[in-house]
């Protein structure tokens, strides 16, 4: 089965020796995506609606770049270094999933990497071969 490897240019991927995305068959997973603006550094310091956004739009990218869609997304994790800011992040959530309603786990770590990231999401999707 062929395997194909999505980056994202993060400037972490060569650090950690990871890929955004990997696409093996009709799976796609996308790895803990945080908020990085395309220019580099964290997009929306200190707004965990805004960082979530920033996230769902990097993985929608990569979820295009392995050949699937968000409507193919089975499965969602919204990572918080907070949960009481859960409801900010699920309202981002929300307004990319509300249709295709995949099952979602809200956790909370103790940090990321970036002392301003507040949320990182993971995705996984099926997709018609």
């Amino acid at each position: 089965m062929s395997r194909q490897l999505v980056s994202s240019g993060s400037y972490l991927e060569p650090v950690i020796g990871f890929s955004r995305a990997v696409r093996v068959g009709s799976t796609v997973v996308v790895g803990g995506t945080a908020p990085i603006k395309a220019e580099g550094g964290t997009a929306a310091i200190g707004d965990a609606y805004g960082q979530t956004r920033r996230c769902l739009e990097i993985v929608a990218k990569a979820l295009n770049d392995a050949g699937a869609r968000l409507e193919d997304v089975t499965r969602t994790r919204i990572i918080l270094t907070d949960i009481s800011l859960w409801k900010d992040a699920a309202r981002a959530h929300a307004e990319v999933f509300s249709t295709i309603r995949p099952v979602t786990t809200l956790m909370q770590v103790s940090a990321f990497v970036d002392p301003d990231w507040l949320v990182e999401i993971e995705a996984e999707a099926v997709v018609d071969e």
